[in-house]
């Protein structure tokens, strides 16, 4: 598998997130569409299986394909640079600002929300025959997703948006420990092998991840789902927003770096 060693694979996390908040808009918006794209098809397969085996497992099992498609490409998840650009801000490498970091994460959620929205699209074309007829079971499939991780949260009130909140931090807890797999080895089955673990274990546990939520909300929103743009927008994807952001720079960003960079000095004895 050629693995690295945590010292090593968390000091290419730094330097991935300083090459990122350098990166040119146009570069930054193409990496941010494409893996916006890819993942929600990646989503939309899974969502096709579980429709026609009804077994969630197995479309959990095959999700991560979407997931190591795109990292293997070098494209960018807002999920993923949540976690990286602030480390290269916090290790004070020359010119790596806040500020950098803002435009970072905003570009690459635009790309992200236009591959995931050009998906939706092609989605809805093809569950309804260009629009011609009701939704068939993958996409009345998608209109329930819609209603019940929306309205489903809304009934609930404070304890449905913090439900919401802690499943958007566990989500990109793993999202990004996926992240930090494709940097642990230099083969490609070693990479793929450390990126299938967590993104599985987010998938098959319906964490909140907001990426595939920009391609299943509007995809049941384009075939009439049963609830509005705002209920999708104040319901989940905001609130999982936040949740991504806190949970993956938490528990995998800082205490990786904490521990691994910022490495306290031995105890005496």
């Amino acid at each position: 598998m050629s693995y690295l060693a945590p010292a090593e694979f968390v000091t290419k996390m730094v330097d991935a997130g300083e090459s990122k908040i350098f990166m040119s808009t146009k570069d930054t918006l193409i990496r941010g569409y494409m893996a916006g794209a890819i993942l929600a098809l990646a989503a939309f397969m899974a969502v096709t299986i579980n429709s026609q085996l009804g077994i969630p497992l197995v479309a959990a099992s095959f999700f991560p394909i979407g997931f190591c498609m795109l990292y293997l490409m070098g494209f960018d998840l807002l999920t993923g640079v949540f976690v990286l650009c602030p480390l290269a801000v916090i290790d004070k490498r020359p010119g790596c600002t806040w500020g950098g970091v803002a435009r970072n994460w905003t570009l690459v959620f635009f790309g992200n929300l236009a591959g995931a929205l050009t998906v939706a699209f092609f989605a809805a074309v093809i569950c309804t025959f260009g629009f011609s007829t009701e939704p068939d079971k993958v996409g009345q499939t998608l209109g329930n997703i819609g209603v019940a991780r929306t309205l489903g949260y809304e009934k609930y009130g404070a304890a449905g948006m913090a439900t919401l909140f802690i499943r958007g931090m566990l989500c990109n807890w793993m999202v990004s420990m996926g992240v930090v797999g494709a940097m642990v080895s230099t083969t490609v089955p070693g990479k793929i092998m450390a990126m299938w673990m967590p993104i599985f274990l987010f998938f098959f546990m319906v964490f909140e991840h907001s990426i595939v939520n920009m391609f299943l909300f509007p995809s049941a929103l384009m075939m009439h789902g049963k609830f509005s743009i705002m209920d999708y927008i104040i319901w989940n994807e905001i609130p999982t927003v936040l949740g991504n952001l806190v949970g993956g720079l938490a528990f995998t960003g800082l205490t990786l770096y904490a521990t691994h960079v910022r490495t306290s000095p031995k105890r005496a004895i």
